[in-house]
């Protein structure tokens, strides 16, 4: 971790990002009047993909659940029967 000044990341803003990227640091601290106000952290694109298929395995329909039970109502209100 490291700690800048808000002038300093303005101005250094992409070495440190690069710092990031590369491993160096593995966060940036934004300061104001040398008070933290921010953070800034590497993006893991792991982390964003592990949420895809979180319900794989899941059952998600009722085991008695008849997908044809309300057939005849839906047919009726919308008169097709």
């Amino acid at each position: 971790m490291v700690q800048v000044n808000m002038l300093e990341a303005k101005s250094n803003l992409s070495a440190l990002v690069k710092q990031l990227e590369d491993g160096v640091e593995d966060s940036v601290v934004i300061a104001r009047n040398n008070v933290p106000v921010a953070v800034i952290i590497s993006y893991n694109s792991d982390q964003a993909r592990q949420r895809i298929g979180i319900a794989k395995g899941l059952k998600l329909v009722a085991d008695d659940w008849d997908p044809n039970e309300n057939d005849n109502e839906v047919a009726q209100l919308f008169g097709v029967r």
